[in-house]
């Protein structure tokens, strides 16, 4: 089996080097990442400027761009072949719910999903690295056991408990829950005294009940959440035909 691994906390990221690390074992891998962290940036491409992309002694490829421009590249001619799975991560902190829209992390899984190849994008819920070794024994799991019961190509979110692997105990499969808007900008000024606003935190967890991924992870589950692309709204697709015609 062959993977590509991304992330978007950047090619040197702790959870991007244990995330290939326990793959290795089981798998060739290739690791095209971001040069810096682009957390946030969705599913972004970068069109007006070229790439560059560059190799670090570790072998570990690194390019001056966003997740998705790392393994856009590597899929349509910076790789020599067609991987079998793109992976993600591991992030620090979680994406849950509506995070699903922001994060990198499951923008880069994106990015191959839209390509055909099979994805996941993995995610410690808190952050600081805290039992990375754990989280990175159950990314393995996942790709070597959990992901085959899947028809391909598919596309999966996963969030793991900041637990040690002892702890955890399970995984389950959820649907996204849903967090209250973000909270308010945070105005301050810059050294020469013009207004700034730096996006203020995440919004409080919404909808967490039983079934939603928030909810597995508050429980010490892991969350496995398949995503699709398909963002058509079908009632109002009907009303609009009724409407129009």
């Amino acid at each position: 089996m062959k993977i590509l691994v991304s992330n978007d906390d950047g090619y040197l990221a702790p959870g991007i080097i244990a995330l290939a690390n326990a793959l290795a074992p089981i798998a060739d891998i290739v690791v095209v990442a971001p040069d810096s962290n682009r957390s946030g940036s969705s599913n972004s491409l970068t069109l007006n400027r070229p790439l560059s992309v560059y190799r670090s002694e570790s072998g570990a490829y690194f390019v001056d761009g966003t997740p998705s421009d790392c393994v856009h590249v590597a899929l349509t001619g910076g790789l020599a072949f067609k991987p079998d799975l793109v992976v993600s991560g591991i992030n620090q902190g979680q994406n849950m719910g509506d995070d699903t829209l922001y994060s990198g992390t499951v923008a880069a899984a994106t990015e191959g999903f839209l390509f055909g190849v099979p994805a996941i994008a993995f995610s410690q819920v808190e952050k600081g690295w805290a039992h990375l070794d754990a989280a990175a024994r159950v990314a393995r799991d996942i790709v070597e056991h959990k992901a085959e019961l899947l028809s391909k190509p598919y596309l999966l979110n996963v969030n793991i408990p900041s637990l040690p692997y002892n702890e955890i105990k399970g995984m389950v499969a959820t649907r996204l829950g849903k967090r209250h808007p973000s909270e308010p900008v945070i105005k301050t000024q810059d050294p020469h005294g013009r207004e700034i606003f730096w996006i203020g935190p995440s919004g409080a967890a919404k909808d967490a009940g039983e079934g939603t991924d928030f909810h597995a992870v508050a429980h010490g589950y892991v969350s496995i959440t398949p995503l699709q692309m398909d963002l058509t709204h079908r009632e109002q697709l009907d009303a609009l035909r009724r409407g129009l015609l």
